[in-house]
């Protein structure tokens, strides 16, 4: 099961605004893509959240855009930013990309972002959403949420 931004935000809201903070606390994160191969690939990436989705726009053949093209799974890491400072925690998202070719969707987006002339755009379908962060200086809290489930949360100390 898949779940887009706005879904998201609507079934978890202070999540999502947490994840969102995060990701826009910095311009540059990490996706995660699979090889021909199988094997992981990590690539740095920018991300936009707008009408309603989380947005992928990627250079013209670059091969983590190969990768998505072939295999739609990705994994994205937040920059944890510099020093010891995480506020909101370490986030992530795990999903699929869906390629958009749509002239009037992509022309939005370019109305928004200012991409380049020619770039691969996806909008994401979410699988699950982390976060972790630590609590009161001793316990480890870890968010867990999936589309359709309520969001599970884990402790330890």
């Amino acid at each position: 099961m898949t779940s887009n931004w706005a879904a998201f935000t609507t079934a978890e809201p202070d999540l999502a605004k947490t994840v969102e903070e995060r990701f826009t606390a910095f311009t540059h994160h990490i996706v995660a893509t699979l090889r021909k191969d199988g094997s992981p690939r990590t690539s740095g990436l920018e991300v936009r959240f707008l009408n309603g989705e989380l947005w992928l726009g990627m250079m013209p053949n670059s091969l983590k855009a190969l990768d998505l093209i072939r295999d739609p799974r990705f994994a994205l890491q937040a920059n944890p930013g510099s020093g010891t400072d995480m506020a909101g925690g370490d986030v992530r998202i795990a999903g699929r990309a869906v390629e958009v070719h749509d002239a009037a969707e992509r022309a939005r987006y370019a109305e928004e972002v200012e991409p380049p002339e020619s770039f691969h755009l996806f909008r994401t379908e979410l699988t699950e959403v982390v976060r972790t962060y630590v609590e009161d200086d001793k316990y480890l809290v870890v968010q867990v949420w999936k589309p359709g489930e309520p969001v599970r949360t884990l402790k330890r100390t």
